[in-house]
């Protein structure tokens, strides 16, 4: 009776003893750092991603004595993905990029002011840390028909799906002598122009009547990518092609500029320059016959979403 009459009375120490340890094995426990075996870790192959951007301008005018344009709009958007893959010596880069705009006004109606698809892929093979033998392949064209307007009243068709249709594949050199700058050159690029719509053969090159035209040249190409400050962004890319077959001094350009300069989170300030400049394009000059510099600028402000 004197047993249990003592360990009746000791019980509620016993266990305040008893909770006390188990709560202070679990702050032991829950205090203790864990190691990753580095032999755990595998290396990621695959890195994917991109970035979303809307743009939208509008204005209106009502009783407006100084003139203008009743109402206006004018949405532009680009959308950029890549994938790379990364395994030993081995390395495949695709990048897709597509920039669609529309403006919008009482007078003129709606009129399409950008329009641009391309694919990239480039497969390489590391001969050390800075140089790859790469081989890369390009199509670029646009979705939408296109059409000229040389006055408030006239419009002129000048360019649809596939027509035209940039394609390129060639075996080159890829060099890397700094970080996010790529230098690709070949002296044996095969370009091919596609125009399935036979109306527009002659205004790209194309004789008339058919649906294509062959080039075999060299091929260069600069990738760079840099932050001017904590917030501006730059991305840039330079195409050159010289046609060993017609006019190999004119050299065909292609540059694109982007300026990206982050306001928020979800909101920020573009500007975008392209320059074109195709011998075999000639649509220019007094008589339209003529090739020439192609100039295109647009900036906003608006949505941009990375991912």
């Amino acid at each position: 009776m004197k047993k249990l009459l003592l360990l009746f009375l000791l019980s509620p120490f016993y266990n305040a003893f008893s909770q006390d340890a188990t709560i202070q094995n679990l702050k032991t426990e829950s205090a203790k750092t864990i190691t990753k075996d580095p032999n755990d870790t595998i290396p990621k192959i695959w890195k994917t991603g991109g970035i979303f951007s809307l743009n939208i301008a509008q204005g209106s005018l009502s009783n407006w004595a100084a003139g203008g344009e009743k109402f206006s709009i004018a949405v532009n958007s680009m959308l950029s993905i890549y994938a790379f893959y990364k395994k030993d010596r081995h390395s495949w880069d695709n990048q897709l990029a597509w920039n669609l705009g529309y403006v919008k006004t009482t007078s003129l109606g709606t009129r399409k002011n950008d329009d641009r698809v391309e694919l990239l892929s480039k497969y390489g093979y590391a001969l050390n840390s800075k140089l790859n033998f790469s081989a890369l392949f390009d199509i670029r064209t646009q979705f939408f028909k296109g059409y000229d307007y040389p006055d408030a009243t006239t419009k002129i068709y000048t360019s649809d799906f596939f027509a035209p249709a940039y394609i390129l594949l060639t075996p080159g050199i890829d060099y890397h002598p700094v970080k996010n700058l790529s230098i690709f050159v070949s002296p044996v690029a095969a370009r091919w122009t596609f125009v399935k719509d036979t109306v527009l053969s002659t205004k790209y090159g194309v004789a008339p009547n058919e649906r294509h035209d062959f080039q075999f040249g060299a091929y260069a190409s600069i990738n760079y990518i840099t932050n001017l400050g904590k917030s501006v962004t730059y991305t840039g890319k330079l195409d050159l092609f010289s046609n060993y077959k017609h006019n190999p001094q004119n050299v065909d350009l292609y540059m694109t500029n982007l300026f990206a300069a982050k306001i928020s989170s979800w909101l920020a300030a573009t500007y975008s320059l392209t320059l074109i400049y195709d011998d075999d394009v000639r649509q220019f000059g007094p008589h339209l016959d003529a090739p020439g510099l192609q100039v295109q600028s647009l900036f906003g402000a608006g949505l941009l979403v990375k991912f």
